[in-house]
């Protein structure tokens, strides 16, 4: 009887196994549960226009010329059941670039509204992007399909609902490479290429390319933003612009009640909705703070905090002229036409807490501001909290101390002053044994050693530190600031008595570096880093207090930070090798730099088949962008005419000419 029950389990076990794997395009299990929870347009026909009363509008992807499947990521699809197997069938490029549409696949387009670099620009809307549906896989997720790239909607308005392969290939690296990294993320499952072409301005300076359509397939639970609440906004005091469902409290009502129960499920329905609607709004800040927290410390740069590029249920969302930070620079701006430098690195917090105070007032119908407003400094309390707990990791402490913020500014201003690397240089810090193990000693030369290679040449100091401006031309610009500050900023300088106060800023670094020779820069940098050494054993004597056993102790923290600090970042200059090879139709590159960031922590990568343990060049066939201008919209440009890839790396600083290339 136990042997009948044993066989029997097995062929259940096989039965269920089967099952599961023989999920195909054409069985996806979808349920689009969003369409049948809050109103669609009932207008049918596919032109831009202003659309009231409705959270979507029925649409169908335009079909592109010989579609095919650039890359695809196994994890991301199979949060759709679907495998390798499937992924290689023909149809796949037809399905995913919207060619052919998925059997219980609704295709519409959402509307949202937004502020752009601080002011209110009306309805937006999903004007590249359309809905497939909602799949339900067998674990019982539910996933929400979007293909990004699939032509016109109702929310295009002067663009024509394309992307192109550079962009699209960086939105697919980041998203899968941010979920490997452990941040919270909307997914990217396929990347399509077509030979239709589209008519790009790179850097919107009237001189355009021919580019071929690319469609990637997204994937999140849901793409509702914070803009999603802005289409009931009334009249804007500065703009004079509105949301296009002003005063429908009806569907505010309807959309909150979707998103609850929907996605915050610990939320249980309550006589009192404002009490309901409070503690949505409590984790909608909470799970912001944790976000932004993860992005500072892995150095990443959004590019466009705008509120309709703040996701609703704390992912990243909505990867267009991103970064992640190279030397450690606060001030950092990854996107070039960030003129006003409003989404520098250092200023990310404070903007998504800017943020949700705007979506506190698409709320303040039925949810007051002097309820939500109670809630706001949560966020500070949580982004600290949060921080500090990874910086822990990433420094390798098990305790906590109130001086342990000390440190990490130290270890920043370290990075800064120095021109160091922000992502090396934690990584460095895993070499360091603690005190009283037998390679302490060398391991703190060993270290400082490493610290010393990641810092920049006094050359490649006084190119970062060179102001954009010249003195008499600043000294013009300061008179006129305090005599006509509104006429400045008509003369487009942007962020006033700011930008004014960093040029100088830049102008002083300038100089001290023109007194300063290469050896003087040496001897700086190594009693910069000894200095801080010092510091840092001292904390982690404290480590080791009432512990028996250094070693072991010595062992976990290494493993900690290993798993902390990453060895591999999706850098502008990398990606752009990958897209350049790409776009001459070869996409070796592409996947050997996706399994690559999809073991962003490891010493150990297979690559073709074989391990690397270093990883430090690329092939040298490999070559940047050198053929063209560059790439603008939402990708990378690069203006040189010739670029050698002797020094491309995937784990080591980047090459100085990388920091021409520019993300718009």
């Amino acid at each position: 009887m136990r042997n009948f029950c044993q066989r029997l389990g097995a062929l259940r076990r096989t039965i269920h196994t089967t099952c599961r794997m023989t999920t195909t395009f054409e069985t996806l299990n979808f349920d689009n549960l969003v369409l049948r929870s809050l109103p669609v347009d009932s207008e049918v026909e596919n032109y831009t226009r202003q659309v009231s009363g409705a959270c979507f509008s029925k649409v169908n992807p335009t079909k592109v010329e010989n579609p095919r499947l650039v890359i695809f990521s196994e994890p991301a699809m199979q949060l759709l059941d679907l495998d390798e197997k499937e992924m290689a069938r023909p149809e796949a490029a037809q399905y995913m670039s919207g060619n052919r549409l998925l059997s219980g696949s609704e295709t519409a387009s959402h509307c949202y509204c937004g502020h752009q670099f601080g002011t209110f620009a009306g309805q937006l809307g999903d004007g590249a992007a359309i809905y497939l549906g909602e799949v339900v896989n067998k674990e019982g997720e539910r996933w929400e399909m979007q293909l990004k790239g699939a032509g016109l909607t109702p929310y295009s308005r002067h663009a024509d609902g394309r992307k192109v392969l550079r962009s699209s290939i960086r939105e697919f690296l980041c998203s899968e490479a941010m979920h490997h990294l452990g941040i919270p993320t909307t997914r990217a499952g396929t990347c399509v290429t077509s030979d239709t072409n589209v008519i790009r301005d790179v850097f919107y300076d009237g001189n355009v390319i021919q580019e071929k359509a690319s469609i990637i397939l997204r994937i999140a639970p849901t793409f509702l933003r914070f803009g999603s609440f802005e289409i009931f906004k009334p009249t804007d005091s500065v703009t004079g612009r509105k949301g296009p469902s002003t005063g429908r409290n009806d569907i505010l009502v309807k959309l909150l009640d979707y998103v609850i129960k929907t996605f915050y499920p610990e939320i249980k329905p309550q006589d009192d909705q404002e009490q309901r609607y409070c503690s949505f709004f409590r984790e909608v800040v909470l799970r912001t703070a944790r976000l932004v927290a993860q992005w500072q410390c892995v150095g990443f740069c959004h590019g466009v905090l705008n509120t309709d590029n703040m996701s609703i249920v704390g992912l990243t969302l909505d990867y267009g002229p991103f970064g992640f930070m190279d030397s450690f620079n606060p001030q950092h701006i990854c996107n070039s036409s960030d003129e006003g430098g409003r989404y520098t690195y250092e200023n990310q917090p404070n903007v998504c807490k800017w943020n949700l105070e705007k979506f506190a007032e698409a709320l303040k119908e039925v949810l007051p501001m002097t309820t939500s407003q109670r809630l706001l400094p949560l966020f500070d309390y949580e982004f600290s909290r949060v921080y500090m707990e990874e910086m822990r990791k990433k420094l390798g402490f098990f305790k906590h101390f109130a001086t342990d913020n000390e440190i990490v500014e130290s270890f920043l201003h370290a990075m800064e002053s120095t021109g160091a690397d922000f992502t090396n240089c934690f990584r460095c810090l895993g070499t360091l044994s603690l005190p009283g193990c037998v390679s302490h000693e060398q391991s703190v030369r060993d270290t400082l050693q490493k610290l010393l290679d990641q810092c920049m040449t006094l050359d490649e100091m006084k190119k970062e530190y060179s102001p954009t401006m010249d003195p008499r031309q600043l000294a013009m610009v300061m008179s006129m600031m305090q005599s006509n500050p509104q006429l400045a900023e008509m003369l487009g300088v942007k962020r006033g008595f700011a930008q004014v106060q960093q040029e100088m800023q830049l102008m002083s670094k300038s100089k001290e570096l023109e007194k300063m020779s290469s050896e003087d820069k040496r001897v700086t940098d190594r009693e910069v880093w000894f200095g801080w050494l010092v510091k840092y054993v001292d904390r982690l004597k404290k480590e080791m207090e009432d512990v028996e056993d250094l070693e072991e102790l010595n062992g976990r923290r290494v493993s900690v930070m290993k798993s902390s600090n990453p060895r591999f970042i999706l850098r502008n200059y990398i990606a752009q090798n990958a897209i350049s090879a790409a776009e001459r139709g070869d996409y070796t590159e592409l996947h050997k730099l996706m399994r690559v960031l999809e073991n962003p922590y490891s010493d150990v990568v297979s690559i073709d088949g074989v391990d690397k343990t270093a990883l430090s060049a690329a092939s040298e066939d490999s070559t940047p962008a050198a053929d063209r201008r560059g790439c603008g919209s939402d990708g990378v440009g690069d203006e040189q005419t010739t670029t050698s890839t002797k020094d491309f790396h995937y784990d080591k600083k980047p090459p100085q000419w990388s920091k021409q290339l520019k993300v718009t």
